[in-house]
């Protein structure tokens, strides 16, 4: 099966943004208890087959809570030098349990020691523990923890609006349509 239209658009949108790190930053939108939006960045850890994909967040955290209440999200990828801005609609899924710790290890794995150094902090929202502990890296070897939650995101819709000079373009993109592409106004 051919990938979807709109991941190599999203491909070629974040090979413009070269080494920046802010090009695998997107913003999550759920719903919290009482009916109210959130929102939070999150980094994007990579595609789980066509039109699935990873983030990784602390499973003690309201996030948790909130999508295990509902499981529908919103993303924003804003990609500033490619000017595009991609709004990708899905479900969190969970993977069979043997699939999903294998998947936690891989990705926990793939983290720079930097980059885990944030599941060695005490729990997010929490009273601020003035002397800590906030490591600064947590090095190869560093057991997998337990609060370490895979978001897997399976997409069921996707836009596309092209910040480019007057009008803007907008694209969108549909899993029960086959992915066929629909043009929409700005």
């Amino acid at each position: 099966m051919a990938l979807p239209p709109w991941r190599a658009l999203l491909r070629g949108a974040r090979e413009r943004e070269g080494r920046s790190p802010a090009a695998r930053w997107l913003q999550l939108a759920t719903v919290a208890g009482d009916g109210t939006p959130r929102v939070r960045t999150l980094v994007f850890r990579g595609w789980a087959g066509d039109t699935g994909l990873d983030l990784l967040t602390d499973a003690r955290s309201a996030k948790a809570d909130q999508l295990a209440r509902q499981p529908a999200v919103e993303l924003c990828w804003l990609l500033l030098r490619a000017r595009m801005q991609f709004r990708l609609r899905g479900i969190v899924e969970s993977p069979p349990p043997e699939l999903e710790l294998a998947e936690r290890q891989r990705h926990w794995q793939a983290l720079s020691p930097g980059g885990r150094a944030v599941w060695g902090w005490p729990a997010p929202g929490e009273a601020l523990q003035a002397d800590g502990p906030f490591p600064a890296a947590l090095e190869d070897g560093t057991p997998l923890p337990a609060h370490l939650l895979l978001l897997r995101i399976a997409l069921t819709q996707v836009e596309l609006l092209e910040l480019m000079p007057q009008p803007h373009r907008r694209r969108r993109w549909r899993l029960e349509d086959g992915w066929r592409e629909q043009h929409c106004n700005p």
